[in-house]
């Protein structure tokens, strides 16, 4: 699939720079699946649960709606988490953005809890492991059989 986002991608650039290039139909199917971000895929119960945990704990993440790494961030905790991510939008509106100023945020997306900064994408196992959500040291350290 990613290969396919590439060549969309080109194709939709050479577009732009009045450029044609063949690109490989998709079956209708594959088609619909690539139209539908991934950040558009259902949350588990633990990402839903994780985006809870980092709220409560008093995590914030600072991004962008341009910003292709806060795209990849979200994505990674499914639709229904991200709406309860401690999101701050730092370019939308004015609000948004005296804020971000504020905190000094240089980079996208930027995770803050208690003044320690994390910049770039984190996975989710990094979350869990730095906000201790319950269980997250245990099953990481669990041999697989």
């Amino acid at each position: 699939m990613a290969g396919l986002r590439r060549v969309q991608l080109l194709g939709r650039l050479a577009l732009g720079l009045g450029l044609l290039i063949a690109a490989p139909a998709l079956p209708p199917a594959a088609q619909a699946a690539e139209d539908q971000p991934a950040a558009a895929r259902p949350s588990t119960t633990r990402q839903k649960q994780l985006a809870d945990h980092l709220k409560t704990q008093g995590f914030l993440v600072y991004g962008a709606w341009w910003c292709p790494h806060c795209n990849t961030q979200k994505e990674l905790f499914g639709v229904e988490a991200i709406e309860r991510l401690p999101y701050v939008e730092c370019d939308k509106e004015e609000e948004g953005r005296q804020r971000c100023m504020a905190a000094k945020v240089r980079a996208y997306p930027t995770w803050d809890y208690q003044g320690e900064r994390r910049a770039g994408v984190l996975s989710l196992e990094e979350l869990e492991i730095w906000s201790r959500f319950p269980g997250a040291q245990s099953e990481s350290a669990t041999p697989k059989p």
